[in-house]
């Protein structure tokens, strides 16, 4: 008996009516688990098409292989996929320079609200203990070790993996980041910038999504 292999996921961008948002979350021989624009996880078999018009066209323990739009991708387990929108455009999201030359934005880890400072000198997205308390990050079961800080105290950190990432209309799954002792702001490293195309123009930077 073949036991399907899943990974509850949940695909938390806020997607447009002429998008379809599709999360593998299950794999099987003939089957996937899926869920469509964040929808309540669904069995397809191989040659089933749904009311959004995702079709499944094979699966194994490998990754499954969908059809949305007369577009094929092959996704492997907990991967995400987007068609764009009607306009044909990207997701993306523009921000303002603040007076110390700072970029500065509102956004959510794993559905909740945080603040970050734009940082392309740090490597991951680096949050706080206390605000990943609040978060309810579990950083203890992350993977132990340190991080230098800005003034060059090192200080212990956890490797963790967060759910999700938003900064406007982007929305990223499965970030790299890091839990760090002591205070100070939320940063958004090259974990989460890295899968954007950057832009600046001026006193304004845009992020649009790659991938």
């Amino acid at each position: 008996m073949n036991t399907p292999r899943l990974l509850w996921a949940l695909a938390l961008a806020a997607t447009p009516a002429s998008a379809t948002d599709v999360n593998v979350i299950g794999l099987f021989p003939g089957k996937a688990v899926v869920t469509i624009n964040r929808g309540a996880p669904r069995t397809l078999s191989v040659g089933e098409k749904t009311a959004e018009g995702v079709v499944l066209i094979s699966s194994d323990h490998a990754g499954a292989v969908v059809e949305v739009d007369g577009k094929r991708e092959k996704l492997e387990l907990g991967q995400h996929f987007e068609t764009a929108s009607e306009t044909g455009s990207r997701r993306s999201v523009n921000l303002a320079q603040d007076g110390n030359g700072h970029f500065l934005a509102d956004g959510q880890v794993n559905g909740a609200h945080i603040r970050f400072l734009i940082d392309t000198g740090a490597t991951l997205v680096a949050i706080p203990i206390s605000e990943a308390a609040r978060l309810g990050i579990d950083y203890q079961k992350g993977q132990p070790g340190y991080a230098i800080l800005a003034d060059g105290t090192r200080v212990a950190s956890y490797r963790v993996m967060l759910e999700s990432v938003t900064i406007g209309d982007v929305t990223l799954l499965n970030v790299e980041g890091s839990v760090t002792q002591g205070s100070g702001i939320p940063l958004l490293g090259m974990s989460f910038l890295n899968r954007t195309e950057m832009r600046r123009e001026g006193q304004s930077m845009t992020l649009t999504k790659r991938y």
